[in-house]
């Protein structure tokens, strides 16, 4: 199938289906190593930018876990990888969502059928009786909360609760898109595993694997040049005219805190419509905006703490407003107006 012809509808395998793993060997060996020490600890924070492979290790790690029950037997010490064959029993239930052994907490449907757009007290909840239960498989149980930065705050301190006393032989692992908006007190109770973003060469494997491409598409190539080391962006650049959108938002976010109006009115104009691969484009692109600019004063022991704050304040705004527009499929030009406003305010 040639990356022109692919469908931008087409989602890629969900990360308990897949099991290849790209680029972090190291954050692989960190888990294993760590599990067959006998003493893992209960809980692990898998931070990093968006699309390169968290959940998808956390699943494999979930996988291993729940396929090699016993951390001192000759399988699991004498394993090299996380990796378990897609034929096992236990990576087959994993795929289908069907694990006893396995809870994951992630936005789902509301009554009206639309996503929500935080993970809910009430489904946090679900991890009290999960880990309380008999009827789960025996031996360990897993908890992985795709995203934790999506936690409302009552789920954020539910699941808090269940840290600070965790159950034997229990296994959380956190997937987060910004460790630095996590509450200090869950991140004080996991182990921190920070991935970094792919090289070109891991995002064109994994973007090809996924999406049943050529390693040597010029598209596909192209858009791993432009994916700043994530598949999910690679896959989304793959879509229509999603890379001429990047460079147009990029260009914009660049003159900021100034913006051309007529320039505004251009890209308000060509991300109208319901077309779902441009709008997550230009959101992608604004995120990652941000994420370079909130990671650099971050870093920068003068940064200017009351910017940093009315950023990230201006991150969780812009964040809620495109999920509303996706969920609502609401009009795309108002919310460019809405985007760069906020984002001009803040960086004055």
């Amino acid at each position: 199938m040639s990356a022109r012809q692919l469908d931008p509808q087409i989602s890629p395998l969900h990360p308990r289906e897949t099991t290849a793993l790209f680029g972090h060997r190291d954050a692989e060996l960190a888990l294993l190593s760590a599990y067959r020490g006998g003493r893992i600890p209960h809980a692990w924070l898998i931070g990093g930018p968006p699309g390169i492979g968290k959940a998808t290790l956390a699943y494999r790690m979930a996988r291993f876990v729940l396929a090699h029950r016993n951390p001192l037997g000759s399988d699991v010490q004498g394993a090299e990888t996380l990796w378990v064959d897609a034929s096992d029993p236990v990576a087959i239930r994993v795929a289908a969502g069907a694990h006893g052994g396995l809870l994951t907490l992630e936005r789902t449907l509301n009554d009206r059928g639309v996503m929500r757009s935080v993970i809910t007290v009430d489904e946090t909840r679900e991890t009290i009786s999960f880990f309380g239960s008999t009827a789960a498989a025996e031996g360990w149980r897993v908890c992985i909360v795709d995203t934790v930065d999506e936690l409302n705050p009552n789920a954020a301190n539910a699941l808090l609760k269940v840290l600070e006393e965790p159950p034997q032989q229990s296994l959380f692992l956190l997937v987060s898109n910004a460790p630095g908006r996590v509450l200090p007190t869950i991140l004080s109770r996991c182990r921190k595993l920070m991935l970094r973003q792919l090289a070109t060469g891991d995002v064109v494997r994994a973007a090809a694997e996924a999406a049943n491409i050529a390693l040597e598409d010029p598209a596909l190539v192209e858009a791993a040049d432009a994916s700043d080391g994530s598949v999910a962006r690679a896959l989304t650049l793959l879509g229509g005219d999603a890379l001429k959108m990047k460079q147009r938002t990029a260009a914009l976010l660049a003159t900021l805190p100034r913006v051309d109006p007529l320039e505004l009115h251009a890209l308000g104009d060509a991300l109208g419509g319901t077309d779902r691969v441009a709008l997550a484009t230009f959101i992608d692109s604004v995120d990652r905006w941000l994420s370079e600019r909130l990671r650099a004063d971050d870093d920068n022991a003068n940064a200017n703490l009351p910017r940093l704050a009315r950023l990230a304040e201006v991150w969780e705004k812009i964040t809620l407003a495109a999920r509303d527009a996706e969920a609502y499929n609401l009009e795309r030009k108002p919310l460019v107006f809405s985007v760069f406003g906020l984002l001009a305010e803040a960086t004055r």
